[in-house]
């Protein structure tokens, strides 16, 4: 049986100021976190248990830091159990861990929506001439490209080489629905007037360590933040940050679907690609989705129909029996995109990032007689991704009516404040709303308290589905200092 799904994502935002010719993403970034008022615990990340430097193909250097890992300047623990740190130059928000895709999509959007929050308490404390902007998007288009990442858990017993062989034709042709759209083309890439994707130019390997140059496919970090024993963590970096909510929970929901199937033997023979960091190119290039790629057997697909396959395969699985309720929302979503993408992907403005972009740009093309390659829209490119609610042109989309939503805007305002209750990190949540004078360290496996004695306390949280409100809800409400509740825990 498949080891239920825990997912999270990793977001880095783009940021800048205008009107500051001295800007500096680092400090700038410290300074949105820092201007943040929600409740959290500023602590030191903890890397003592971590190895981001172990490589699933057996090699690697287990107790080392790569070069690409930031140890984060400035580093929160917010009450909803999530991550806001300083990395790689820019804010980033980790989710929490999620018990199922729907949830999983419900904080990433919490975290779009925080960081909304964050730079409008930042402009609060700037010079009237300076101005902020964050942007949920992926390039700045200069030639440099932020992360959108998302995280799986999966059985250890499965072998690697079979999540390889299985998820990187997914991976390369799942872009047509989880593509945020972008202007032109970087990183000496053919010249394209629109292409699918933010990240696609952006892809030099199939298979690797890095998650900053030579970026694979298959992203090969080993650090499962759990029982390494039992568990692998799939670090995914091919991926765009997604505003539209349908499109985050279908991009995380049908990876976990696939990722279910492959562990449960369910899977026929991968759809193996001739050239896979080729097709990434020529599928994100190609908006029409005509373009084809070859397959290693010599067959040539599109990636329309590369997804069709796939989710014959996840249906297929689904009726065969899931305790999993989200898997049937997720298959109708999946069927209705690619129904819609095969007719017009126009039809689908309305829930993936896209093909909303590709239709305003075309509108603001026709009525203004405009050129792709014309500034106007470069900037319409990159504000639809600014998170300010009254800037921001998804924010306007949404406003019309012309956006599909899955949360109401209470529910994100939950997600915000409240942890999920069916993981570890409602452990961690509560404690950083009860107990964060006490707390000095943390990870996403363990949390160290100073209580007063001699030595400080690690609390290890190994399972990622312990430490739930079921399992420790009642004891949080009995203890009323972090003491009180490391003795209810056990003592050490």
């Amino acid at each position: 049986m498949s080891l239920p799904k825990v997912i999270g994502t990793e977001v880095e935002y783009g940021i800048t100021v205008r009107n500051s010719p001295d800007f500096n993403p680092v400090v700038g970034s410290s300074k949105l976190i820092n201007s943040y008022a929600g409740e959290r615990a500023r602590i030191q990340w903890s890397y003592d248990e971590e190895s981001p430097g172990r490589d699933a193909r057996g090699f690697g250097y287990e107790d080392s830091l790569p070069a690409d890992l930031d140890s984060g300047l400035v580093n929160v623990v917010l009450r909803n159990g999530a991550r806001l740190y300083v990395d790689h130059a820019h804010p980033e928000y980790s989710t929490p861990e999620c018990s199922d895709a729907r949830e999983a999509a419900l904080h990433d959007k919490a975290g779009e929506v925080l960081m909304g929050r964050a730079v409008a308490m930042t402009r609060a404390t700037m010079p009237a001439h300076e101005r902020m902007f964050i942007h949920k998007n992926n390039s700045d288009g200069k030639g440099n490209s932020y992360g959108a990442h998302e995280n799986y858990l999966i059985a250890r017993d499965i072998p690697f080489g079979a999540v390889v062989r299985h998820m990187t034709g997914f991976f390369v042709t799942r872009q047509i629905f989880t593509g945020s759209g972008k202007i032109g083309s970087e990183n000496g890439r053919p010249d394209v007037d629109f292409q699918i994707t933010q990240r696609g130019d952006f892809f030099e390997e199939e298979v690797g360590l890095e998650t900053t140059l030579k970026r694979p496919i298959i992203n090969t970090r080993d650090e499962p933040h759990a029982d390494s024993a039992k568990y692998r963590r799939l670090h995914v970096i091919i991926g765009d940050a997604t505003r539209a909510e349908p499109q985050t929970y279908l991009k995380l929901g049908s990876a976990a679907l696939i990722l279910d199937a492959l562990e449960d033997g369910a899977l026929s023979e991968p759809l193996l690609l001739a050239q896979p960091v080729g097709a990434v190119t020529a599928v994100s290039h190609d908006p029409t989705l005509q373009a084809v790629v070859e397959l290693d057997d010599g067959r040539s697909i599109t990636a329309l129909e590369a997804q069709w396959q796939y989710l014959e395969w996840a249906k297929k699985y689904v009726d065969g029996g899931t305790d999993n309720p989200t898997y049937l929302e997720v298959v109708d979503l999946w069927e209705g995109i690619l129904t819609d993408l095969e007719i017009d992907p126009r039809r689908t403005s309305d829930r993936l990032d896209w093909t909303a972009k590709l239709a305003l740009f075309e509108g603001y093309i026709n009525r203004d007689s405009l050129d792709w390659s014309d500034s106007k829209l470069a900037l319409l490119d990159l504000q639809y991704h600014d998170v300010d609610p009254e800037k921001g042109l998804y924010d306007r989309l949404l406003a019309a009516g012309r956006m599909q939503r899955l949360f109401t805007a209470d529910e994100v305002g939950l997600a915000i404040d409240n942890p999920p209750e069916s993981t570890r990190a409602y452990f961690r949540g509560l404690c950083v709303a009860k107990y964060r004078e006490a707390l000095v360290a943390a990870n996403w496996d363990s949390l160290v308290f100073d209580v007063g004695g001699d030595a400080l306390k690690r609390v290890p949280m190994m399972e990622p589905l312990r430490g739930s409100k079921e399992l420790v809800g009642g004891l949080i409400d009995q203890a009323d200092t972090a003491g009180e509740l490391l003795q209810l825990l056990g003592g050490e």
